[in-house]
């Protein structure tokens, strides 16, 4: 099954677990980028982020390459931001929606503080449906690797391979 995995990523866990999905299963890696980068460090970072999650913003995202048609299952990978997904990650849906329409979808969430389940529910009602191929939710795994969250990658991956 040709496979995208489409990630937004801020401080590099996403990132990671972007690419460690996409080797093992040898998809296509999509970087989602904002053109006005969000604030990255103190304050400002959770203000203007958790606003604009929680607002439900769209901003202009930097151009990307993504052909729909090239891919039968989608996997979106987002850090959590007051319990939401990012909303770069929500423009690349609404961009995109007519092409993800009939694809496999699948999730992985990255997170520190919480709010994986919610922005979980979030994702799938934003995507309109009720499930996901599969769900993967790991807690910092660049910053605090593990052999659990390597094991946890590795049996998501698993079971899309199913």
């Amino acid at each position: 099954m040709r496979t995208a995995v489409v990630y937004y990523s801020m401080g590099g866990n996403t990132r990671f677990a972007a690419e460690q999905t996409a080797k093992q299963l040898g998809a296509a890696l999509i970087q989602i980028s904002p053109v006005k980068a969000y604030p990255d460090k103190g304050f400002r970072k959770f203000l203007w982020g958790g606003k604009s999650a929680v607002m439900g913003d769209m901003p202009e995202l930097e151009p990307y390459s993504f052909g729909g048609g090239d891919y039968d299952r989608i996997i979106i990978c987002t850090p959590v931001w007051a319990g939401s997904f990012t909303p770069p990650i929500r423009t690349f849906i609404e961009e995109n929606r007519s092409a993800l329409e009939g694809k496999e979808i699948a999730a992985v969430i990255c997170y520190s503080g919480g709010g994986a389940d919610k922005a979980i529910a979030k994702l799938k009602s934003f995507l309109g449906t009720d499930s996901l191929a599969a769900e993967l939710i790991l807690t910092d795994p660049k910053d605090k690797p593990s052999p659990a969250n390597d094991r946890l990658i590795a049996e998501f991956c698993e079971k899309l391979r199913g």
